[in-house]
Protein backbone atom coordinates (compact mmCIF):
# COMPACT_ATOMS: atom_id res chain seq x y z
CA UNK A 1 0.00 0.00 0.00
CA UNK A 2 1.37 3.18 -1.02
CA UNK A 3 1.61 5.83 1.81
CA UNK A 4 0.78 9.24 0.62
CA UNK A 5 2.64 12.04 2.03
CA UNK A 6 0.43 15.43 2.75
CA UNK A 7 3.50 17.06 2.18
CA UNK A 8 5.32 16.51 -0.71
CA UNK A 9 8.23 18.95 -0.68
CA UNK A 10 9.72 16.59 1.96
CA UNK A 11 12.07 14.58 0.06
CA UNK A 12 12.13 11.14 1.19
CA UNK A 13 15.38 8.68 1.65
CA UNK A 14 16.41 5.31 0.35
CA UNK A 15 14.67 3.61 3.26
CA UNK A 16 11.29 5.36 3.11
CA UNK A 17 11.16 5.28 -0.81
CA UNK A 18 8.59 3.14 -2.58
CA UNK A 19 9.99 -0.50 -3.45
CA UNK A 20 9.65 -0.22 -7.11
CA UNK A 21 10.33 -3.00 -9.45
CA UNK A 22 12.71 -4.69 -10.79
CA UNK A 23 11.76 -4.34 -14.98
CA UNK A 24 10.39 -1.43 -16.69
CA UNK A 25 6.15 -1.62 -16.81
CA UNK A 26 6.04 0.94 -19.26
CA UNK A 27 5.15 1.15 -22.83
CA UNK A 28 7.83 3.27 -24.46
CA UNK A 29 8.24 4.88 -27.67
CA UNK A 30 10.47 4.16 -30.10
CA UNK A 31 10.97 7.34 -32.50
CA UNK A 32 11.35 10.82 -31.58
CA UNK A 33 7.59 12.24 -32.81
CA UNK A 34 9.36 15.53 -33.86
CA UNK A 35 13.18 14.82 -34.43
CA UNK A 36 11.80 11.15 -35.92
CA UNK A 37 15.15 10.08 -34.47
CA UNK A 38 14.91 6.41 -32.55
CA UNK A 39 15.27 7.05 -28.68
CA UNK A 40 18.03 5.28 -28.48
CA UNK A 41 19.96 6.14 -31.25
CA UNK A 42 23.85 7.57 -30.52
CA UNK A 43 24.90 9.99 -32.20
CA UNK A 44 28.82 10.37 -32.88
CA UNK A 45 30.31 12.73 -30.79
CA UNK A 46 27.08 13.86 -28.82
CA UNK A 47 27.03 14.55 -25.61
CA UNK A 48 24.57 13.99 -22.86
CA UNK A 49 22.77 16.05 -19.82
CA UNK A 50 19.70 15.80 -17.91
CA UNK A 51 17.95 19.47 -16.73
CA UNK A 52 14.90 19.26 -14.54
CA UNK A 53 12.80 22.55 -14.75
CA UNK A 54 9.56 21.64 -13.30
CA UNK A 55 6.99 19.62 -15.58
CA UNK A 56 8.86 18.10 -17.81
CA UNK A 57 6.12 18.78 -20.84
CA UNK A 58 7.03 22.29 -21.62
CA UNK A 59 10.44 22.09 -20.59
CA UNK A 60 11.20 19.37 -23.24
CA UNK A 61 9.78 21.31 -26.01
CA UNK A 62 11.96 24.64 -25.49
CA UNK A 63 15.29 21.93 -25.66
CA UNK A 64 13.71 19.76 -28.41
CA UNK A 65 14.04 23.35 -30.64
CA UNK A 66 17.29 23.71 -30.34
CA UNK A 67 19.94 23.82 -33.22
CA UNK A 68 22.38 21.11 -32.09
CA UNK A 69 19.84 19.44 -30.26
CA UNK A 70 19.82 15.56 -31.54
CA UNK A 71 17.19 14.15 -29.57
CA UNK A 72 15.31 14.74 -26.27
CA UNK A 73 13.08 12.59 -24.12
CA UNK A 74 11.44 12.90 -20.98
CA UNK A 75 11.73 10.83 -17.73
CA UNK A 76 12.81 10.39 -13.82
CA UNK A 77 15.93 10.89 -12.41
CA UNK A 78 17.08 11.67 -9.10
CA UNK A 79 15.77 9.40 -6.96
CA UNK A 80 15.79 6.15 -5.38
CA UNK A 81 12.51 3.49 -6.47
CA UNK A 82 13.63 1.84 -9.64
CA UNK A 83 11.10 1.77 -12.46
CA UNK A 84 8.82 4.58 -11.35
CA UNK A 85 5.51 4.70 -13.14
CA UNK A 86 3.77 8.94 -13.08
CA UNK A 87 1.57 8.05 -10.21
CA UNK A 88 4.32 6.46 -8.24
CA UNK A 89 6.53 9.81 -8.82
CA UNK A 90 3.28 11.93 -8.26
CA UNK A 91 3.09 10.64 -4.72
CA UNK A 92 6.47 11.97 -3.65
CA UNK A 93 8.03 9.02 -2.49
CA UNK A 94 10.26 8.07 -4.82
CA UNK A 95 12.57 10.82 -5.31
CA UNK A 96 12.37 11.31 -8.87
CA UNK A 97 12.64 14.47 -10.58
CA UNK A 98 10.47 15.26 -14.06
CA UNK A 99 13.70 15.62 -16.19
CA UNK A 100 14.54 15.97 -19.88
CA UNK A 101 17.44 14.11 -21.18
CA UNK A 102 19.09 16.07 -23.81
CA UNK A 103 21.82 14.58 -25.95
CA UNK A 104 23.60 17.41 -28.21
CA UNK A 105 26.16 18.04 -30.94
CA UNK A 106 29.20 19.75 -28.49
CA UNK A 107 30.40 22.00 -32.15
CA UNK A 108 26.98 23.41 -32.54
CA UNK A 109 25.47 24.07 -29.31
CA UNK A 110 27.96 23.76 -26.02
CA UNK A 111 26.59 23.21 -22.79
CA UNK A 112 26.78 26.80 -21.20
CA UNK A 113 24.23 27.39 -23.90
CA UNK A 114 22.28 25.16 -22.93
CA UNK A 115 22.82 26.14 -18.95
CA UNK A 116 21.63 29.86 -20.32
CA UNK A 117 18.41 28.40 -21.76
CA UNK A 118 17.64 26.66 -18.47
CA UNK A 119 18.25 29.45 -16.25
CA UNK A 120 16.45 31.60 -18.41
CA UNK A 121 13.37 29.79 -18.71
CA UNK A 122 12.41 29.29 -15.25
CA UNK A 123 12.48 30.27 -11.71
CA UNK A 124 15.22 28.49 -10.56
CA UNK A 125 14.83 30.15 -6.54
CA UNK A 126 11.90 27.67 -5.79
CA UNK A 127 12.69 24.94 -4.24
CA UNK A 128 10.32 21.62 -4.55
CA UNK A 129 7.76 23.58 -6.73
CA UNK A 130 7.94 25.29 -10.32
CA UNK A 131 4.86 28.25 -9.85
CA UNK A 132 1.92 26.12 -8.82
CA UNK A 133 3.48 22.46 -9.42
CA UNK A 134 4.53 21.99 -5.78
CA UNK A 135 6.36 18.98 -4.88
CA UNK A 136 9.93 17.41 -4.87
CA UNK A 137 9.21 16.38 -8.49
CA UNK A 138 9.33 19.99 -9.96
CA UNK A 139 12.47 20.50 -7.95
CA UNK A 140 15.32 22.37 -10.28
CA UNK A 141 18.11 20.28 -10.99
CA UNK A 142 21.40 19.75 -13.46
CA UNK A 143 22.16 16.25 -13.88
CA UNK A 144 25.62 15.98 -15.13
CA UNK A 145 27.52 13.44 -17.26
CA UNK A 146 31.04 14.42 -16.59
CA UNK A 147 32.92 16.21 -13.85
CA UNK A 148 33.74 19.28 -16.80
CA UNK A 149 29.52 19.91 -16.64
CA UNK A 150 29.35 19.66 -12.75
CA UNK A 151 32.16 22.49 -12.73
CA UNK A 152 30.46 24.33 -15.66
CA UNK A 153 27.01 23.98 -13.78
CA UNK A 154 28.33 25.19 -10.76
CA UNK A 155 30.51 28.32 -12.17
CA UNK A 156 27.09 29.23 -14.15
CA UNK A 157 24.79 29.02 -11.08
CA UNK A 158 27.81 31.68 -8.94
CA UNK A 159 27.67 33.57 -11.66
CA UNK A 160 23.83 34.20 -12.79
CA UNK A 161 22.90 34.52 -8.95
CA UNK A 162 23.34 37.69 -8.75
CA UNK A 163 21.25 38.95 -12.08
CA UNK A 164 18.26 36.95 -9.97
CA UNK A 165 18.99 38.40 -7.04
CA UNK A 166 19.19 42.27 -8.85
CA UNK A 167 15.87 41.11 -10.29
CA UNK A 168 14.40 40.19 -6.89
CA UNK A 169 14.66 37.02 -6.77
CA UNK A 170 15.84 34.80 -3.73
CA UNK A 171 19.01 31.86 -3.44
CA UNK A 172 19.53 29.42 -6.30
CA UNK A 173 18.42 26.22 -5.33
CA UNK A 174 18.92 24.11 -8.42
CA UNK A 175 20.52 20.99 -7.46
CA UNK A 176 23.58 19.94 -9.24
CA UNK A 177 25.01 16.26 -9.35
CA UNK A 178 26.31 13.23 -11.13
CA UNK A 179 23.52 11.39 -13.45
CA UNK A 180 22.02 8.40 -11.99
CA UNK A 181 19.82 6.14 -13.38
CA UNK A 182 17.18 7.31 -15.72
CA UNK A 183 13.73 6.08 -16.55
CA UNK A 184 11.95 7.11 -19.45
CA UNK A 185 8.60 8.09 -18.96
CA UNK A 186 5.62 7.16 -19.99
CA UNK A 187 4.85 7.08 -24.20
CA UNK A 188 2.15 10.05 -23.94
CA UNK A 189 4.38 11.98 -21.87
CA UNK A 190 7.17 12.04 -24.58
CA UNK A 191 6.85 15.18 -26.75
CA UNK A 192 3.68 16.15 -25.48
CA UNK A 193 3.37 19.44 -26.50
CA UNK A 194 3.92 18.26 -30.07
CA UNK A 195 0.92 16.42 -29.92
CA UNK A 196 -1.52 18.26 -27.64
CA UNK A 197 -0.30 22.08 -29.03
CA UNK A 198 -2.43 23.84 -26.62
CA UNK A 199 -1.38 21.79 -23.61
CA UNK A 200 -0.28 22.80 -20.58
CA UNK A 201 3.00 24.82 -20.27
CA UNK A 202 4.11 27.04 -17.29
CA UNK A 203 7.77 27.34 -19.03
CA UNK A 204 9.08 30.65 -20.52
CA UNK A 205 11.05 33.32 -20.05
CA UNK A 206 11.36 34.86 -16.30
CA UNK A 207 12.98 38.05 -17.37
CA UNK A 208 16.94 37.26 -16.19
CA UNK A 209 19.54 37.80 -19.03
CA UNK A 210 22.24 34.67 -18.97
CA UNK A 211 23.90 35.23 -21.65
CA UNK A 212 26.75 32.66 -22.91
CA UNK A 213 29.91 33.83 -21.34
CA UNK A 214 29.18 35.61 -17.92
CA UNK A 215 31.28 32.87 -16.29
CA UNK A 216 33.72 32.58 -19.67
CA UNK A 217 32.45 29.63 -19.75
CA UNK A 218 31.76 29.33 -23.81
Amino acid sequence: MWRFLTNKTSMVTAETALPGRDQAVLAHPFFHRVLGHRLDKTFEGAETTYLAMGCFWGAERIFWQLDGVLLTSVGYMGGFTPNPTYEEVCTAQTGHAETVQVVFDPEQVNFTTLLQVFFENHDPTQGPRQGNDVGTQYRSAIFATSAEQDQAANDVIAAVQPRFTQQGFGTITTQVQQAGPYYLAEDYHQQYLDKNPGGYCNHGPNGVSCQVGIADLS
